[in-house]
């Protein structure tokens, strides 16, 4: 087996026990509201390349690697499972037809086409709800890490929020519709796209055990890795297709969003994905431990054609 085949089997793997952990975490579907139940664990088990969770356990272990007990890793899925649940919710509400109208994802319909557009609501909010529910268990798992449980769990919701995601979906929206300057557009990326793969790289630290300025050097990667990822989404939205996103391409276009590829062409685009990404990979050779796969899970995840 090549490296290439062995690196995509190792992922494989990685994301095999990511749904693990997320089927672990999902309510039973009983009760007089089962269906919210139905419609969160048809949006949160659609698949997906599970970025955020793998990138949140791969920088865990870089910091933890021979420190870590069964407890701190219950605490890590914790906080794994809340992650994807908010990133699950934040594109249910995308999809919806008052925001991006999309009828697919991930090759099938969306949440509110299957459920009905009250429901697709309901199921966003009851995800965003549920991750913090799901979160605080980590202080029951391991009471003695307290401190950088605290600390994990005020990033992960001010990242999601008004100084993170969902401060950034609001000027992608007020936006929409007409041109706007390329300082905009990177504030959009860096708030919508980068806040949660900041959110989830970082709570990977903290819960390692990472001091602060290492901390604060895993935000930076993790700040270039989202607007490179983002870029190249601009980048597919072009030059992609259908059947391989599993999505509708010319998105953009159809909604009249400025883009990288909009506002600075393809090329020049490509080309900021690059520099991006080469200042991401600097700073992570700064950081100490082997992390020799986490650097080929970050140019694998950039580069991605789908």
């Amino acid at each position: 087996m090549n490296l290439k085949a062995e690196f995509l089997e190792n992922q494989k793997t990685k994301v095999e026990e990511i749904e693990m952990v997320l089927k672990e975490y999902l309510p039973e579907e009983e009760g007089h509201q089962k269906i919210i139940m139905e419609a969160m664990g048809y949006s949160l088990l659609a698949g997906g390349k599970r970025l955020r969770p793998m990138l949140m356990k791969e920088v865990w272990q870089l910091f933890s690697e021979g420190k870590e007990s069964p407890e701190e890793k219950k605490a890590l899925h914790a906080f794994m499972a809340a992650q994807e649940m908010i990133h699950t919710y934040s594109l249910v509400h995308d999809d919806l037809p008052a925001m991006d109208n999309d009828e697919y994802r991930r090759g099938r319909k969306t949440t509110h086409v299957v459920f009905g557009e009250d429901m697709g609501i309901l199921a966003g909010d009851a995800l965003l709800n549920f991750a913090f529910e799901t979160a605080v268990r980590a202080f029951s798992y391991a009471p003695s890490r307290w401190h950088e449980i605290a600390d994990a769990f005020q990033v992960l919701g001010k990242k999601a929020g008004i100084y993170g995601m969902i401060g950034g979906q609001v000027i992608d929206v007020k936006e929409t519709g007409h041109a706007i300057s390329g300082e905009i557009l990177d504030t959009i990326y860096e708030l919508k796209t980068a806040a949660l793969i900041e959110s989830s790289m970082m709570i990977g630290a903290i819960l390692g055990g990472a001091g602060a300025n290492d901390v604060n050097r895993v935000e930076q990667i993790a700040k270039n890795v989202g607007i490179a990822f983002q870029i190249q989404d601009d980048i597919l939205d072009v030059t992609g297709t259908a059947s391989t996103l599993g999505k509708p391409i010319h998105s953009d276009e159809k909604n009249k969003k400025t883009t990288y590829v909009t506002l600075y062409g393809i090329e020049n685009a490509k080309k900021t994905v690059e520099e991006r990404t080469q200042k991401a990979i600097a700073i992570l050779k700064e950081l100490p431990g082997e992390h020799e796969y986490l650097e080929q899970l970050l140019i694998q995840l950039i580069y991605r054609e789908k």
